[in-house]
């Protein structure tokens, strides 16, 4: 006797929970509908260009992107041709093997059987040649940029930010700022590359090719931009918990914004101008916040967090976590590890009056 496990399928058993499955079996067309009409919105998504390779605007990302066409055309032409050789392959065996016994070998399909796969095979390492010859010049083309920077920008990964400085020959003339770069249009611009703690990688997709950054093992690259914009970039190696909230941002624009950019964050921290910023200033310098950020022309000094002498004059906070606004600055202060867990940054018992005072005076070091 069979168990119930294998009974027959045809048989439906009575009550309420047959006609459940029956139900059931019912909705299952409607769901399938559902997912087929969420699944555009997967291919939609891809078709912004605020972080993508496949809308170069500097030379470095332009030969990159000729080489992803280029490798893509291959491939596709190469499906296509494998595809139409199977179809004519399996049409061809068939009428064949009409009025033929199964195990008879004609020996001139054999012979074509074996031209075929030696020149698929020729084929195949031809494409492969060519594929790695353009893969070889595009890089030599990348490299040869190196050079030519007319400013230099270091960089250096941290768990889960960037340090970004502008080194000058006078030490107390460097520019440090965190997770933006400010670069002019048209210059190609010297990236030194290097980490603190674990691996990361450097990956602006619109101006430049991927970089890794291992501790130890400075490294470089070129970036130029065609044209004035924001270019946005990520950390494209795996560094832990907060790995997705690591973004970099990278403004360019003209020479002469750039030089005066640089004259702003060239200059101390403002010095507060009310009531409000001092209390602020005071409460900053007195917490736990003094011993890990800078604040140029201040007791502060610390160098475990961003330098924040001219954090209001960012876009964002926590690289590119959050917006800059007092709420959000509020909030980050209040509570990081609410905002990116894991985070460096420990929580510090301000009281509300302490901590709007605080908000206010950075929200003022422009």
């Amino acid at each position: 006797m069979l168990s119930p496990a294998f009974a027959c399928p045809t048989q439906i058993p009575s009550g309420d929970g047959s006609a459940r499955r029956v139900q059931a079996k019912a909705a299952h067309p409607k769901q399938v509908s559902s997912w087929i009409g969420i699944a555009p919105t997967l291919v939609l998504a891809g078709c912004s260009d605020w972080q993508s390779a496949l809308h170069p605007h500097g030379a470095n990302a332009r030969k990159i992107f000729d080489l992803i066409w280029s490798f893509s055309a291959v491939a596709a032409g190469t499906w296509l041709l494998v595809m139409l050789a199977l179809g004519a392959a399996l049409l061809r065996r068939r009428l064949a093997d009409r009025g033929r016994s199964a195990h008879e070998i004609d020996p001139r399909q054999e012979r074509r059987f074996t031209h075929a796969v030696g020149g698929a095979t020729a084929l195949t390492v031809l494409v492969l040649i060519i594929l790695t010859t353009a893969s070889f010049f595009a890089g030599k083309s990348i490299a040869s940029l190196s050079g030519t920077e007319t400013l230099v920008v270091r960089i250096t990964g941290h768990q889960w930010w960037w340090e970004v400085r502008y080194p000058k020959d006078d030490p107390s003339q460097s520019i440090v700022t965190a997770n933006e770069i400010h670069v002019p249009v048209g210059e190609p611009v010297k990236v030194e590359l290097d980490s603190l703690d674990v691996i990361h990688s450097f990956w602006v997709p619109g101006l430049a090719g991927k970089r890794d950054l291992i501790p130890g093992r400075p490294s470089e690259l070129t970036l130029i931009a065609d044209k004035p914009g924001i270019y946005r970039g990520q950390c494209a190696e795996f560094c832990g918990y907060q790995h997705a909230h690591m973004a970099i941002t990278v403004i360019a624009e003209s020479r002469e914004a750039f030089d005066a950019w640089q004259s702003r964050q060239n200059t101390a921290a403002s010095a507060p101008a009310g009531e409000e910023e001092r209390r602020g200033q005071q409460a900053f310098l007195s917490t736990g916040c003094a011993l890990c950020h800078t604040i140029r022309g201040t007791p502060a000094s610390g160098t475990v967090g961003p330098d924040l002498s001219h954090l209001a004059s960012r876009r964002a906070l926590a690289a590119d976590t959050l917006a800059m606004t007092p709420g959000a600055l509020a909030a980050w202060i209040a509570d990081p590890q609410s905002m990116k867990p894991g985070a460096k940054m420990p929580r510090i018992a301000l009281s509300a009056d302490d901590l709007n005072a605080v908000v206010t005076y950075l929200g003022s070091l422009e």
